[in-house]
């Protein structure tokens, strides 16, 4: 990451002869506007973790949702989602990478505790579908009765000088204590810039939104990407409006990767004020159990070959890793079609609105925090011999430490 011409910060990456030869031989094969879903990708532009973990970074800042539940006025309310929403676009692995494509029926699951002592949360993603990659989402807090569910289809696209991934699907927040106040979130699209000439740099562009229908209440934000000649890296402008009339109640600018400001309109007119701030904001962990206690198909299990080859900088072991699971992966769908068998997801399930839901119901988890902990914490860390994943267990996998010793001496 380095300063742009305007002194903000950019996301960007300068590639070595080697590996610059290799994306111009595969882009030779490419066409504009193609689409690169089936496309395999050479490990070196790989971040060292799958999608369905990746997308636990909008999962970093759950103490705005906290805040935001506990606030009487809806307009408060709203605000707050917008700053968590709008705080999960920060975090990027360095230089201009893209996460492990997950595999039919990979998944990933994590817990956090709050700094209360007393309130936690469960996380689990699961890969529903190849083709088209779906990957599914949930996320519980029963103490704060707090709920996101989604269904994330990203869509990748060549443009000649730049690859872009279109975020398609949803996420849906519900707020359990204000009578399931819901509330319905889109994403911007993501552009590599500059794969064939100059630096590669990160983008996020075009437009998404946040809607609280019950509360009259919509927050469209515009990714501003930078010209070829004028204008700055990671810029937004946004607004809070009611949905009924289009009075602005609110405006959001700023730079999504450092800082962010909103200023009241109309009848909450006033000067400027910090949103957010990455620099002055810490990263709630999550807790993931050891390798030992993951099955096969669990994410940070099912990959650390590969995430481990690639800490080691040794890409031709990494390709052969990553090789070898896509060749499992398009083995399972043969043996599945010869049999006529069709894949049926662990978590979630196909409903009739098009998109995948848990398939624990959010209307039928209890309202007591205790019990919908338990509940909860059966439905996500049950292994298949019954018991529930040990999270005290130390890691012990050799290839698990020694991916971390090398992931820490490159921090």
């Amino acid at each position: 990451m380095s300063k742009g011409d305007d002194g903000t910060m950019v996301i960007e990456e300068e590639l070595d002869e080697e590996p610059k030869s290799i994306i111009l031989s595969m882009i030779g094969q490419l066409r504009k506007d193609m689409d690169l879903s089936r496309v395999t990708f050479p490990t070196f532009v790989l971040e060292p973790r799958s999608f369905t973990e990746r997308v636990t970074d909008f999962m970093s800042h759950p103490d705005f949702l906290i805040q935001a539940s506990k606030c009487d006025d809806p307009v408060d309310r709203f605000i707050g989602v917008v700053k968590y929403y709008m705080s999960g676009w920060h975090i990027h692995p360095k230089g201009v990478k893209k996460p492990y494509n997950p595999v039919l029926g990979e998944f990933f699951r994590s817990k956090y505790e709050f700094e209360d002592n007393e309130s936690s949360a469960f996380f689990v993603a699961e890969q529903v579908s190849h083709h088209p990659p779906i990957t599914a989402l949930f996320y519980h807090s029963p103490e704060h009765h707090v709920a996101i569910e989604g269904d994330l289809r990203p869509k990748s696209r060549f443009y000649g000088n730049s690859v872009g991934m279109l975020l398609e699907g949803y996420a849906k927040i519900h707020f359990n204590k204000w009578g399931n106040e819901e509330y319905v979130i889109t994403y911007p699209n993501m552009y590599a810039r500059g794969i064939l000439f100059g630096k590669m740099v990160l983008e996020l562009g075009e437009t998404s939104t946040v809607t609280c229908e019950k509360s009259d209440l919509m927050f469209e934000v515009e990714f501003k990407t930078k010209g070829l000649i004028w204008g700055s890296y990671n810029q937004i402008a946004g607004k809070i409006k009611r949905i009924s009339t289009k009075e602005v109640l609110y405006e959001i600018t700023g730079n999504w990767k450092t800082t962010m400001y909103i200023q009241g309109k109309g009848e909450y007119a006033g000067e400027p004020t910090v949103l957010f701030d990455s620099a002055k904001e810490d990263v709630v962990p999550q807790i993931v159990a050891c390798a030992a206690e993951q099955e096969a198909n669990e994410s940070r299990n099912l990959w650390k070959h590969v995430t481990k080859a690639i800490a080691d900088s040794d890409l031709d072991s990494a390709t052969t890793h990553k090789t070898a699971i896509e060749e499992k992966q398009r083995e399972d769908t043969k043996q599945r079609e010869a049999a006529k068998e069709r894949f049926i997801p662990r978590f979630f399930q196909l409903e009739i609105d098009g998109y995948y839901h848990p398939k624990l119901r959010l209307d039928a988890i209890p309202d007591d925090p205790a019990l919908a902990n338990d509940e909860i914490t059966k439905w996500i860390f049950t292994k298949p011999d019954g018991s529930i994943q040990d999270f005290t267990a130390l890691e012990e996998d050799p290839v698990v430490l020694a991916a971390a010793k090398h992931q820490r001496h490159a921090a």
